[in-house]
């Protein structure tokens, strides 16, 4: 069964629609799944933290949809625009960024990037040392979970500057 734009809601004027999906609609069971799931892994993460983490995979997976949602998110919180500028070179310019962000920025950049080798011993001994073991499992699912996101982005096209959230599926 093919989804057609009668099936996915209005976009803001201006927006184009190149979604080829729209999950809400097309399989809602999954999204909310997938919604509970997203709120289970970041509940009592540091919003900062969160939205840095989701910057940063959604710059290494170039998902513009998930990318523009979330410096919004970040910005709304009250985040210097000079750091989120800095996600993208965030090991160049570790000062900028504390101990416990650069760790799971790593973290973020191994667990996205995972390949062949997995995640280093020394790299997740770094997350070790900065966050006990409930933290550094909900930083872990909070990155496998915006790594999903992406891919669904991604996958269904959707475009930069809609926020699902603010839609009525």
């Amino acid at each position: 069964m093919s989804t057609t734009t009668t099936d996915r809601p209005e976009l803001p004027d201006g927006l184009p629609d190149t979604r080829r999906m729209w999950l809400p609609r097309t399989n809602p069971g999954v999204y909310k799944a997938l919604v509970a799931l997203q709120r289970a892994s970041s509940e009592d993460v540091e919003p900062e933290l969160g939205e840095l983490i989701k910057i940063r995979a959604s710059q290494l997976n170039h998902c513009a949809y998930c990318l523009h949602m979330h410096v919004s998110d970040a910005v709304a919180l009250g985040v210097d625009p000079l750091l989120l500028s800095m996600v993208a070179v965030w090991r160049e310019a570790t000062h900028l960024f504390t101990e416990r962000q650069c760790a799971a920025l790593e973290l973020t950049d191994h667990v996205t990037r995972l390949g062949e080798r997995g995640v280093p011993d020394d790299v997740f001994a770094r997350a070790r040392t900065q966050f006990d073991e409930a933290e550094l499992g909900r930083v872990l699912a909070s990155i496998v979970m915006i790594n999903a996101w992406n891919r669904i982005a991604i996958a269904g096209s959707y475009p930069a500057g809609l926020d699902e959230r603010q839609l009525r599926s």
